[in-house]
């Protein structure tokens, strides 16, 4: 069975606790993570992504906390493993055009219609910035992005509508219904009841 491994694990504690802005659970989470065999650079991209999903100042915070945490792990003589940095974007496409690529495989379907015809400025935000200029990097599988953004939206009131979403979306590119239990017993014994139930009830309208 595709199992939630204890590394796709460390990327919903990760991405809960600085969802939530808890610095302590953070703290924990990332030791967790790096034990775990996160690379710096996945840990990184995951803290960057998900400002688009909960805002700079907790990506901020939390990317703060990284800093002070490697700092002290190398003054303890802890060695962490940097890892890959992103492959350039192509340069035969635009930020607009990758993105619209990428949404169109990791949805299903293009996008359109909706909220996206009453504001086509957020929808070319989408489309650029969120699918092109950030998904568009390789340093996390699709996969573990998706994870990331379920258990930050987990953490969110009145995000149920993109968590269901997201829940299909990340069945579409390869989180298996296993995966989908296993993030939600991280939320229920690691995060909290109200991120467990919020999730859960997306995952049941499936």
């Amino acid at each position: 069975m595709n199992i939630l491994t204890p590394k796709k694990g460390s990327i919903v504690t990760i991405s809960a606790f600085m969802s939530k802005g808890d610095m302590i659970g953070l703290k924990q989470a990332l030791i967790d993570g790096l034990n775990q065999g996160l690379t710096i650079n996945e840990i990184k991209e995951i803290l960057v992504q998900l400002y688009a999903y909960v805002g700079f100042p907790r990506s901020l915070n939390g990317l703060s906390a990284f800093k002070a945490l490697l700092e002290e792990r190398q003054k303890e003589g802890i060695t962490d493993t940097v890892g890959s940095t992103s492959a350039p974007l192509p340069t035969n496409l635009s930020a607009l055009e990758l993105g619209t690529k990428i949404q169109t495989k990791v949805v299903g379907k293009p996008v359109t219609g909706g909220i996206m015809d009453f504001s086509p400025t957020i929808d070319q935000f989408l489309k650029a910035h969120l699918f092109g200029d950030i998904f568009g990097r390789d340093i996390l599988s699709y996969e573990d992005r998706e994870i990331a953004t379920l258990a930050a939206l987990s953490t969110l009131q009145g995000a149920v509508s993109q968590i269901k979403s997201h829940v299909q979306i990340a069945q579409n590119v390869g989180v298996s219904p296993t995966q989908l239990d296993g993030i939600g017993n991280i939320l229920k014994s690691k995060i909290g009841e109200n991120e467990f139930e919020r999730f859960n009830r997306a995952v049941k309208v499936q």
